[in-house]
C-alpha cells in the first residue's frame, strides 16, 4: 500500500480507517452503483453500452464510507444540478456520465491555501484542470464539495466561484462532437473521403476545421496531404503507441534537388499536440497549421522562404490511444492507456515522464492521478517512443531540431523553460523571452487574436502571493517535473522550446467549442510566421523593422486577395518591435 500518501495522515479520518477501505477495494466495487450507460456521439451509429469507470466508482464509494456522505447530497448548483423542467438537457448517456460533475474555480493567495487545496486533491483525487497564477480549476462531483471544503481553510471557504454547473458540463461535452454527418466513428477508416474544396463558396475556412475529428478522419487526412503535395509533404510516424497505434506526423519542408548531400544538419522545427487526450484543440490546431503551410507553398513568399530554410514536423496526437479513448469512452480522460500496479487506475501523464528533472518519487506512488508520473522515468511508452525517434533525427539522419512547439490548453499561455523549478533559469533565458514575448505580440495583433501571457512553465503553473507589494510564488499542487519541455530543451538541446497553452481562459477549459478551431488556428499561425522569421534572423534585436504577412492573404485559387493583403500591411505597420523590447525590459 506504499501509493498512498502521507497526506491522508491528519485530513479527518484514520489512516487505518482508509487503508481498511483500499484494502477491500474490489467488494467497494460490487457495492458502488452498477448503472450501465450507453454513450454514443452519434445517434446513427449501434449503441455502445459500458460500464463506469472503476476508478471513479470506487474512489465516490470510499470518500462517501470516509464522511458518511449519502449516495445522493445536495451541494452546488440550483436544483441539485438538475435541469429546469422544460429546459434542454444532454442526452441521457452524457448526463449518466458526467450530470454530477461541476467545475468549480479557487482564487489563492497564501502558502497555506496553496498548500491545503494541494493536499485535499491528493486525498480526493481531483482531477485539478488548471493552476497558474491567478485562479485553481477543479473538476469534481457535487456531492463531494463539502468533503472538499471541509479539508480546505476558512479562508477558502467563500474564495471560490462555479465555472460550470447544473448540466453546464455534460452539455459542453455534447457541443465538442460534430455533427453526425461531419465524422465517423474510430471502427472504420474505409469510407472516409475528403474534398479540397469549401462545401460552399461562403463558407470561411476548410470543412475539415468546422469540427473536431477522430483519429480515424485525422489519419487518412494526413495520408491525403503527402499524396497530394508530394513536393514538400511526406507522411512520418515518430512512434508507436502502447496499444499499437502509429504515432503520425507530417514532415513539411522542401530538400535541395540536386545530388549533393547537404553538409549542414536540417534544421527543424517540431509542433506537437494531444499529448494529454482531452486536450482536442491543441489536436486540430496543430492540423490547422500544417494545412495552412501546406497550401501557402509556392503561393506566399514568405511561408515559401520559410519551408525552404526548415522542416517543420507537426504530430497532431502524442497519445493516440488515449484520443481514442476520448471519443469512444471518457470525453476527459488524460493519460495514455497503458496498465499500471492498480488495476483500476490506468494511464501515464506523458508530460511527466521524460527523464530530466524526473520527480516521479512524488508521484508515482499514486497510479491514479492524474499526473501518474510511471514507476519509473520514460515509462510512458509514447514518450519514450517519440525520444528515441527525436534522437535517431539528430544522430543517424543530419537533423537539427531548433525549435519544439508543444500545444495544449487551457489558460492563453506561452511558457518557456523550466517547468521543473521556479529556482533557476535556462541559460538563454533572454532569447527565450524575447521571442516569447514577440509571439505573444503576433498572437494578440492577430484578426480576433487573443492576449496570451509569458512566463517560464513553472511560474505558469502555480499560484503566486502579491501581497505588501512583493511576489512570491506558492506551494505547487502537482508536480512538473519530466516535462518534454524541459527534456527538448535540455537534453536535445532544442534553442527555442516553448509550451503553448491555447484557448480559453476557463470559461470552457478543455471543452472549446468547435467554433474556436480556425480562429485559435489563425492566431497561433500568426505565431508560427512570427517564429520563422525570428530563426531566419529577420525580426528581433536586430532587425527592428519586422514584417509580417499573413497565408491568408491568398484566395482559394492563390491569388492575392487585396482586402487580406490591406489587413497584413495594417498588421506590419503595428508590429513595432520596439514594443517588444520595451515589454522585455519592462518584465526583466
Amino acid at each position: 500500500m506504499g501509493w498512498i500518501r502521507s497526506g491522508w495522515v491528519g485530513a479527518g479520518p484514520s489512516t487505518f480507517a482508509v487503508l481498511s477501505l483500499l484494502l477491500f477495494g474490489p467488494s467497494l466495487i460490487s457495492a458502488a452503483p452498477h448503472e450501465s450507460i450507453h454513450y454514443d456521439h452519434d445517434p446513427n451509429a449501434a449503441h455502445r453500452s459500458h460500464t463506469p469507470r472503476p476508478w471513479r466508482r470506487l474512489s465516490d464509494a470510499i470518500i462517501r464510507r470516509i464522511w458518511s456522505l449519502p449516495e445522493k447530497q445536495k451541494s452546488f448548483g440550483v436544483n441539485n444540478g438538475h435541469a429546469d423542467a422544460g429546459g434542454d438537457a444532454p442526452e441521457g448517456k452524457l448526463l449518466a456520465q458526467y450530470g454530477e460533475d461541476i467545475v468549480i474555480r479557487f482564487n489563492i493567495t497564501t502558502a497555506e491555501e496553496a498548500s491545503a487545496l494541494a493536499e485535499a486533491s491528493d486525498i480526493l483525487f481531483l482531477d485539478v484542470w488548471e493552476f497558474n497564477e491567478n485562479w485553481v480549476d477543479i473538476r469534481i462531483a457535487k456531492n463531494v464539495v463539502p468533503s472538499l471544503l471541509g479539508l480546505l481553510p476558512a479562508s477558502l471557504q467563500s474564495s471560490h466561484v462555479p465555472l460550470m454547473q447544473n448540466l453546464d458540463l455534460a452539455q459542453a461535452i455534447l457541443d465538442s462532437y460534430p455533427h453526425p454527418s461531419a465524422t465517423q466513428s474510430h471502427e472504420s477508416d474505409r469510407s472516409f473521403s475528403l474534398s479540397l474544396n469549401p462545401a460552399a463558396p461562403s463558407t470561411m475556412g476548410h470543412p475539415f476545421f468546422k469540427a473536431y475529428q477522430p483519429l480515424s478522419v485525422i489519419s487518412p487526412w494526413m495520408n491525403l496531404m503527402a499524396s497530394m503535395f508530394t513536393t514538400h509533404v511526406r507522411r512520418i510516424n515518430v512512434g508507436i503507441s502502447y496499444e499499437g497505434r502509429d504515432i503520425p506526423a507530417l514532415r513539411v519542408g522542401v530538400h535541395p534537388t540536386n545530388d549533393e548531400q547537404p553538409s549542414a544538419p536540417r534544421k527543424t522545427i517540431l509542433v506537437t499536440g494531444g499529448s494529454h487526450a482531452r486536450e482536442w484543440i491543441s489536436t486540430s490546431t496543430v492540423n490547422y497549421l500544417a494545412w495552412s503551410l501546406i497550401k501557402s507553398y509556392g503561393k506566399v513568399p514568405a511561408v515559401t522562404k520559410m519551408l525552404e530554410a526548415f522542416d517543420f514536423v507537426f504530430v497532431p496526437t502524442l497519445n493516440p490511444d488515449g484520443y481514442v479513448y476520448s471519443w469512444e469512452t471518457d470525453r476527459l480522460w488524460r493519460k495514455n492507456r497503458q496498465p499500471t500496479s492498480l488495476r483500476f487506475c490506468q494511464g501515464i501523464d506523458l508530460d511527466r515522464s521524460y527523464p530530466f528533472q524526473w520527480d516521479g518519487d512524488s508521484t508515482h506512488s499514486n497510479p491514479c492521478s492524474e499526473s501518474f508520473a510511471g514507476d519509473v522515468p520514460f515509462d510512458g511508452v509514447e514518450a519514450k517512443r517519440f525520444a528515441e525517434w527525436a534522437k535517431n533525427e539528430t544522430e543517424n539522419n543530419n537533423v537539427e531540431f531548433i525549435g519544439f512547439l508543444d500545444l495544449h490548453s487551457y489558460s492563453q499561455q506561452i511558457l518557456y523553460p523550466y517547468a521543473f523549478t521556479c529556482n533557476e533559469e535556462p541559460p538563454t533565458v533572454e532569447v527565450l523571452e524575447e521571442l516569447a514575448l514577440g509571439l505573444a505580440k503576433a498572437i494578440r495583433i492577430s484578426r480576433k487574436g487573443h492576449a496570451y501571457k509569458v512566463t517560464s512553465a513553472c511560474e505558469g503553473n502555480v499560484a503566486i502571493s502579491k501581497e505588501n507589494g512583493g511576489r512570491t510564488i506558492l506551494p505547487k499542487i502537482e508536480s512538473s517535473g519530466g516535462s518534454a519541455l524541459d527534456w527538448f530543451y535540455h537534453e536535445l538541446r532544442v534553442k527555442y522550446a516553448y509550451q503553448i497553452k491555447l484557448r480559453d481562459t476557463g470559461s470552457y477549459g478543455f471543452l472549446l467549442p468547435k467554433e474556436n478551431i480556425i480562429p485559435t488556428g489563425e492566431e497561433v499561425l500568426d505565431a508560427i510566421l512570427y517564429f520563422g522569421r525570428f530563426a531566419l534572423g529577420e525580426v528581433g534585436f536586430a532587425a527592428p523593422d519586422a514584417q509580417l504577412v499573413h497565408p491568408e492573404g491568398l484566395d482559394d485559387q492563390g491569388s492575392e486577395d487585396s482586402s487580406k493583403v490591406e489587413h497584413a500591411g495594417a498588421v506590419e505597420e503595428d508590429f513595432g518591435f520596439e514594443d517588444v523590447v520595451i515589454e522585455l525590459r519592462r518584465k526583466r
